[in-house]
């Protein structure tokens, strides 16, 4: 499955892009695949969303054309 990842503020710095095409059947694959492009230490800070959805299970199906995003902390109100 393509699943398109979509990088914000830090992770976006870390990976060097806003947006990559990832491929994936799994939360878990794509998680591994996000983690090799921004570091575990960055990964370990940010907040994903799945279709919309927080941190979904690492078994979690993916569908053709999923969107994922990448949130690291930010501040604000």
């Amino acid at each position: 499955m393509n699943v398109t990842v979509r990088y914000f503020a830090g992770a976006a710095q870390a990976a060097g892009f806003t947006r990559a095409t990832l491929v994936g059947s799994t939360v878990g694959e794509i998680e591994d695949a996000i983690i090799t492009q921004i570091g575990a230490d960055v990964w370990r800070q940010c907040t994903v969303l799945v279709a919309g959805r927080p941190n979904p299970p690492r078994e979690t199906e993916l569908a053709d054309g999923t969107v994922v995003d990448v949130l690291p902390p930010f501040a604000g109100g």
